[in-house]
């Protein structure tokens, strides 16, 4: 369980390289068209393979620690292990977005009746 541990840490740090190269590709082309605010769209790109990727890191610990080594000093460590990456997901979803994962769009016609 220790190796499945790791190798679905190793997938997380894949999704977040991968996906910064896929995003600094996409914003080369986008550069060279010239088109809308690039930007924003590279931060976006990034701001998701990062938040994948930490999906998977976070999944990668929880087996590791309850399964391998489930003492409550790990136990302690991976609470806050998660808290924090939970608070930079959340704050990632908020950047991205512009609003909290919780929120839903109320479509326009909802809010004239």
């Amino acid at each position: 369980m220790d190796i499945i541990g790791t190798s679905v840490d190793g997938v997380g740090v894949c999704i977040v390289a991968g996906g910064a190269i896929v995003a600094t590709a996409r914003l080369i082309v986008h550069r060279m068209q010239r088109t809308g605010n690039y930007y924003s769209f590279y931060r976006q790109d990034i701001g998701r393979a990062i938040l994948l990727g930490l999906e998977f890191l976070i999944a990668g610990d929880i087996i590791r620690t309850v399964v391998v080594a489930p003492t409550m000093q790990n136990v302690a460590v991976l609470g806050l292990i998660v808290l924090i990456r939970t608070f930079l997901s959340l704050s990632l979803q908020l950047e991205i977005e512009g609003r909290l994962p919780w929120r839903r769009d109320v479509p326009p016609q909802a809010m004239d009746q």
